[in-house]
């Protein structure tokens, strides 16, 4: 019948679409647009004085401030979000018993911390748990840096100073580290000393025994006050930074340098000369060269 022909027609149509339907590609799946999400920001916190915030002396009609001290050319050169602390003036006492930062004795774009260099940092470590990649401290040189004047009367004095500003330093950093090292969790933290910028006195007429202080100064620095900094560093899990060592301050005083402001002196008052402005302005702080040694000597401390 013509009915039945039609039917089967249709059935054979139907089960053609079908097989059809089954043995067909699918579709293509469009390209995922998803992409991983990035790596979570890691921090550098760094704390201490003036070296750290990288104060630069007034010189040659450039007022004083603060520049690019080792602090900012360690955070540029690890990757790390640089987080400053520090404090100009600050001592060993003020490091965890201060009540802010004036701005002008801050780093450059650095935060207020609000309260005590300690208390903000342990709020910065706990905040960035697990993306702390480096801590620094620098801090004693302004609890030692008034002995130097004690020379001017007698050596005894000068040591008594000593003494007792080791003494100080040594408690709050006992007191200190601890605390640190539990906020940053198993985050590197490196402890620094500083270039015995004493020996400049050598060729400052700022100082009237000049070379005596100088010469007293190394063992100060090789015998006391380096040992006693690096013992407490280490208590802490730290590592310490020999910035004198880095800086030429152990060479022998009998060898000698040229130099084009003083003629032959002794190589260590030569690269101190260098690297600080002690010799020429009876100033403390590094020089841009300074810097650039000391940040060198972090980088090669800390694991990359």
């Amino acid at each position: 019948m013509e009915g039945d022909g039609v039917l089967r027609r249709g059935v054979l149509l139907v089960v053609a679409a079908f097989v059809v339907g089954c043995t067909a590609s699918p579709p293509e799946t469009p390209p995922s647009t998803t992409t991983s999400a990035p790596e979570a920001e890691r921090v550098y916190v760094s704390l201490g004085d003036s070296y750290a915030t990288g104060y630069r002396p007034a010189d040659a009609g450039v007022p004083a401030g603060s520049g690019r001290g080792f602090a900012h050319l360690v955070a540029e050169r690890s990757g790390l979000r640089l987080v400053d602390l520090a404090c100009s003036g600050a001592t060993s006492a003020q490091l965890r018993s201060g009540a802010g930062c004036a701005p002008a004795n801050r780093g450059l774009d650095a935060p207020d911390p609000n309260g005590s260099q300690l208390d903000a940092a342990v709020r910065e470590l706990r905040a960035h748990k697990g993306r702390v990649g480096l801590v620094t401290v620098v801090i004693g040189g302004n609890d030692l840096a008034p002995c130097a004047r004690a020379q001017g009367t007698q050596v005894q004095e000068a040591l008594a100073c000593a003494s007792r500003a080791v003494a100080d330093v040594r408690a709050n950093l006992a007191a200190t580290l601890p605390v640190v090292r539990e906020a940053a969790g198993d985050a590197p933290i490196v402890g620094l000393t500083y270039p015995d910028v004493f020996l400049g006195a050598w060729v400052s007429p700022a100082f009237p025994d000049g070379q005596g202080l100088a010469r007293l100064s190394v063992s100060l620095f090789r015998d006391v006050f380096n040992p006693a900094l690096k013992s407490e560093y280490e208590k802490a899990g730290a590592v310490f930074v020999d910035v004198t060592a880095a800086t030429g301050g152990y060479g022998p005083l009998t060898e000698t340098t040229q130099d084009a402001a003083h003629g032959p002196i002794p190589t260590p008052v030569a690269k101190v000369c260098t690297l600080t402005h002690f010799c020429r302005l009876a100033d403390v702080h590094p020089t841009p060269a300074g810097h650039e040694v000391i940040a060198d000597a972090v980088l090669a401390a800390v694991p990359r």
